[in-house]
């Protein structure tokens, strides 16, 4: 029986969304393996001078657990 891990990670990124979705992600295969998915909970953007300056996504990101 397979167990799963989830965490919670906030990508950004000053092109779109999707870029900060796949940043996070990006940033989370550096120390996590066997991702199996990742579920966008929701966005936001940074705003200065009336314009956008940063995306931002917050994702859970689900991995398998390793065992010995």
């Amino acid at each position: 029986m397979a167990v799963v891990k989830v965490i919670e990670l906030v990508g950004e990124s000053t092109k779109s969304f999707e870029d900060a979705v796949k940043s996070a992600l990006a940033d989370a295969k550096k120390s996590v393996r066997d991702i199996r998915g990742v579920d966008v909970k929701s966005f936001n953007a940074v705003v200065k001078n009336d314009a956008i300056v940063a995306y931002r996504a917050n994702v859970k990101v689900a991995f398998l657990v390793q065992r010995k």
